[in-house]
């Protein structure tokens, strides 16, 4: 332990951060979840500067002069710009520290299992520019898993599905570590797009993608719905160019969500087979855990369920799970800190 962390580290709050596609989420050792907002910049392209961040530049989402653009910096889980993702993670650290600058935090940051070397050393350096004394990973079905109550640290198999923004993570954990996952680009985001998708081919109308997520959270489902509902859909119309206004019906959605729904199912089903046979008795048993945003989407647990002849469960909580997960390992990083990955100190102070 260095100076500075004798010194400064009992005043420092130190943060968990689930730095997701669509969300961003942070939590606060000893205080639970303090942040949720969405991982969106506003850009004014004529001076390079964030005008706004998270919830006040989702709004501006397709609204935006020339001069100004929403982006989200970050694309299936991980950093797609880095200079705008250590911009955002500067505010969103900078809020969710709110002591002197001079006390800087030590931070957990979930990441998706498949990202690669290069990408997982583009998050360490951008928390340590945005301003964290020490930056850890961890993988974000094991933070998952943790902030599920999951006994990942027991011989006993656990398997957890977390389908987010960007991306959709299944792993089987066991003995404190991933035994088998799959990691695929597929989840909430591509659920949107197939709905943007669906309404501009059979209708010809173009919908934004807050419009999409809209309807997805409003009708969507992947499996048949005990009273099917319709929603109003406001867009432009692709051939006269004009406003039009027209009716879906949640079977029509659920029918436009079906190939992004079996592309998870099937990640699910890959995973089964290559779990130890040991393993999978316990997960059959067990049955599979369920976390992430997209987990929400109405009958996707019951769908699972009926593909994989298991029972599937959704966590409580299943938006704030990672980083849930994120802030236990904080709370006790002496004994779960063999599940973080690539440890990153900035210097001793």
């Amino acid at each position: 332990m260095g100076l500075y962390d004798m010194v400064f580290g009992h005043f420092s709050r130190d943060l968990g951060i689930d730095l997701g596609t669509a969300t961003t989420l942070v939590f606060a050792r000893g205080e639970g979840i303090i942040l949720c907002e969405p991982s969106v910049v506003a850009i004014n392209k004529d001076t390079g500067k964030a005008l706004a961040i998270g919830n006040e530049a989702k709004a501006m989402l397709g609204r935006t002069p020339a001069n100004i653009v929403a982006v989200r910096p970050m694309r299936d889980g991980v950093i797609a710009d880095f200079e705008i993702t250590e911009t955002m993670l500067r505010h969103f650290i900078h809020k969710g520290h709110n002591r002197s600058a001079f006390v800087r935090p030590r931070i957990v940051v979930g990441v998706p299992s498949g990202i690669t070397g290069v990408e997982k050393r583009a998050v360490l350096d951008a928390a340590i520019h945005a301003g964290a004394r020490e930056a850890y990973l961890v993988e974000e079905p094991m933070a998952a898993a943790i902030g599920a109550n999951l006994p990942v640290s027991e011989a006993q198999g656990s398997m957890i599905v977390d389908i987010g923004g960007g991306t959709t993570e299944v792993a089987v954990l066991a003995l404190g570590g991933i035994v088998v996952s799959k990691s695929i680009r597929v989840a909430g985001d591509e659920m949107d797009e197939a709905i943007v998708s669906h309404c501009r081919k059979n209708y010809n109308l173009l919908i934004g993608e807050r419009t999409a997520e809209q309807i997805k959270i409003d009708i969507g489902s992947a499996y048949p719905l005990a009273e099917e509902r319709t929603i109003e859909v406001r867009g432009r119309d692709l051939v006269t160019g004009l406003p039009k206004t027209l009716t879906l019906t949640s079977s029509e959605v659920r029918d436009a969500l079906a190939d992004p729904v079996s592309t998870v199912v099937d990640a699910v089903r890959m995973t089964l087979e290559k779990t130890p046979p040991e393993l999978a008795a316990d997960i059959m048993d067990r049955g599979i855990v369920m976390a992430g945003g997209g987990s929400l989407l109405r009958g996707l647990d019951k769908h699972l369920a009926q593909e994989t002849d298991m029972s599937v469960y959704v966590v409580d909580d299943p938006i704030s799970c990672v980083a849930y997960g994120t802030g236990k390992i904080l709370e006790e990083i002496d004994t779960l800190k063999k599940v973080l990955i690539m440890p990153k100190r900035s210097g001793q102070q």
